[in-house]
């Protein structure tokens, strides 16, 4: 990802990956995402029309790729070189910065095929084989960190969702080829079926599953029901197969969406716990390195390192969230900063106490993490009060959620947030019984249990929390 040029000035050239746990060597990074953080010409110097404005030496991407089109911005002050460089090095920065993947990490990049999940999966591999790298080039002796394993997974949603098999097998095949083509070390790849949420007999619940969604009318609730079951699917997935973290590829223009849609759909309360780059409220950590990449940029370089995508699937958006999206591109075509402007503002929102790297394993890892809380004031987990998640989506709920599996409709219909209530949850009390017959297990008992071992893990480390007037911050 380095620029190539040998008459770089800008510092890109140096290994991406050689920043020490005290911050020395590491290039800085600017703010990010305010759409003007890029390098500019000193005082009294002149940058030539169609050259970098970060190495002043190589074209840009407008003059050397002119194929590649957009909106201007990165092309058109960027050479090639400076552009993948200015790329990863956001994305490392939300890496190292908050934690996100330590040595002894199993990690499983969500799938989808775009360009978002596409970069974070190339990103995540050149991670890891620089990791390799390192370890191979150390003595025996020395070695005491070991490289992160990485695999993949692919939600198949067809039996929601069909699509004509040949299409199905060959875009999955094209999943399989790009998993398979990536250097050492090997990366496995899973196709997990969404009605794998339920059990390992297929049959008998894929059609519990095209009952469940078929129970919703609206729909806005039958897209973020697939969400909600996507996500407990890729749980369920990394939890059977031994993977620690979960990175996902949502990118700036993703978020800015959800905060929209969030906000209409009264989801503001919850808002904060979805737009972290971590988010521990899961059995299985999800983090978010691309949170601060347009998709834009990650567009333009799947077309510039020709990263290939696998795009038939996608599966076109509608109600509510395809209002939102329709109205964010054309905010972003009026003004190219809007998405990264909305997403700053709701990154005002104070986080909650699970949008912090769970610290297991080697403490040094989470040096950053540390230093990062301190920097944005953020309190420690003990501090904060245990949080009651709702049912359907886990988000968040200002209320005390104590609902045990079994208990009446009237109380699974108040363990819900507003928004499933009036998406989802069917409004006829006499169909209640039968939806909540449909529901896969998983979603009723992971509120319970993420809220008892909140509890459990803070009788366990009661008497070794610090009071405010003796850590040292007050």
């Amino acid at each position: 990802m380095a620029c190539n040029s040998g008459t770089c000035q800008s510092g890109s050239c140096r290994d991406e990956f050689s920043a020490g746990e005290d911050g020395r060597k590491q290039r800085p990074v600017p703010e990010i995402g305010n759409g003007s953080d890029h390098a500019s010409p000193r005082r009294g110097e002149s940058i030539a029309e169609g050259v970098c404005i970060k190495c002043k030496v190589n074209g840009t991407i407008a003059t050397t790729h002119p194929a590649i089109t957009g909106s201007g911005g990165d092309a058109g002050r960027f050479c090639a070189d400076c552009f993948r460089s200015n790329l990863f090095g956001k994305f490392r920065f939300a890496v190292t910065s908050n934690a996100m993947i330590s040595p002894t990490d199993n990690v499983l990049v969500a799938f989808s095929g775009g360009s978002s999940s596409r970069v974070a999966l190339q990103f995540v591999h050149e991670m890891q084989q620089k990791a390799q790298k390192n370890f191979d080039a150390t003595k025996s002796t020395e070695r005491v960190l070991p490289v992160f394993r990485v695999g993949v997974a692919y939600i198949d949603e067809t039996t929601v969702y069909p699509v004509p098999s040949n299409d199905f097998d060959r875009a999955v095949n094209e999943m399989e080829l790009i998993v398979s083509s990536l250097a050492p070390p090997e990366k496995q790849f899973f196709v997990v079926p969404t009605e794998s949420i339920y059990s390992t007999d297929f049959t008998a619940e894929r059609d519990r599953l095209t009952k469940l969604v078929d129970a919703v009318s609206d729909v806005t609730g039958k897209q973020d029901l697939m969400k909600h079951l996507r996500m407990s699917c890729l749980q369920k997935a990394a939890y059977e197969n031994g993977y620690t973290k979960i990175v996902m590829g949502t990118c700036t223009s993703q978020i800015a969406c959800h905060v929209l849609e969030a906000t209409v759909k009264g989801q503001g309360f919850s808002l904060a716990a979805d737009i972290q780059y971590v988010d521990a409220r899961w059995k299985i950590p999800v983090v978010l390195p691309l949170r601060d990449c347009p998709s834009e940029e990650l567009n333009m370089l799947c077309s510039l390192d020709s990263l290939k995508t696998v795009e038939s699937l996608e599966q076109p958006r509608s109600g509510i969230n395809g209002l939102i999206s329709s109205f964010v591109k054309l905010l972003q075509v009026e003004n190219p900063s809007r998405e990264s402007t909305i997403v700053r503002t709701a990154g005002k929102l104070t986080p909650f106490s699970f949008n912090t790297a769970p610290e297991v394993g080697d403490v040094t890892t989470h040096l950053a993490s540390k230093r990062r809380q301190k920097k944005y004031n953020l309190k420690p987990d003990e501090s904060l009060p245990t949080e009651s998640f709702c049912l359907i989506c886990n988000s968040p709920l200002k209320k005390t959620n104590d609902f045990h599996h079994g208990e009446t409709h009237a109380e699974i219909y108040s363990g819900t947030c507003s928004s499933c209530q009036f998406q989802i949850l069917p409004k006829d009390n006499s169909s209640m019984e039968y939806f909540c017959s449909l529901l896969p297990q998983s979603m009723t008992t992971l509120p319970k249990y993420t809220n008892d071992n909140q509890k459990l893990l803070r009788e366990q480390i009661q008497d070794c929390l610090l009071s405010e007037s003796d850590d040292g911050t007050s």
